[in-house]
């Protein structure tokens, strides 16, 4: 292998984004990283500049490749070979709170489910 390219799957290990090197691999499989758009296979080669797209804990990051580490070191060490691109993540929408009933009230009526479905912002004729 030459030095300007190096498998996908430990570049997602030596920049610190799997934990471990099989966690790499795994992901790879599960097709939760794409490189420059199509699905990657865990041997398949990354180069500098490549766009790399991963799906960490259900959040699909975006980085492009800056270097190509030679192995895994520190969080500060890691930080050098890639840009983040991932854009910010939209602004949180503020639900309204939640219904609190007093135990053993038991079920709600239907004035009551009425009630909570204002509060939730539901039109009244929710289902024409």
């Amino acid at each position: 292998m030459a030095g300007d390219s190096v498998r996908v799957d430990t570049w997602v290990w030596g920049v610190r984004l799997a934990k471990t090197r099989s966690q790499a691999t795994a992901a790879c499989r599960a097709g939760h990283v794409r490189v420059n758009g199509s699905t990657a296979k865990a041997a398949q080669a990354v180069r500098l500049g490549d766009e790399v797209r991963v799906r960490l804990h259900s959040i699909d990051r975006i980085y492009r490749v800056t270097g190509l580490p030679v192995r895994r070191g520190s969080a500060v060490e890691a930080a050098k070979h890639f840009e983040d691109l991932t854009p910010p993540p939209p602004p949180r929408v503020e639900r309204p709170a939640t219904v609190v009933r007093d135990p053993g009230a038991g079920r709600p009526t239907k004035r009551d489910r009425r009630e909570i479905d204002k509060l939730r912002g539901r039109d009244e004729h929710f289902f024409d």
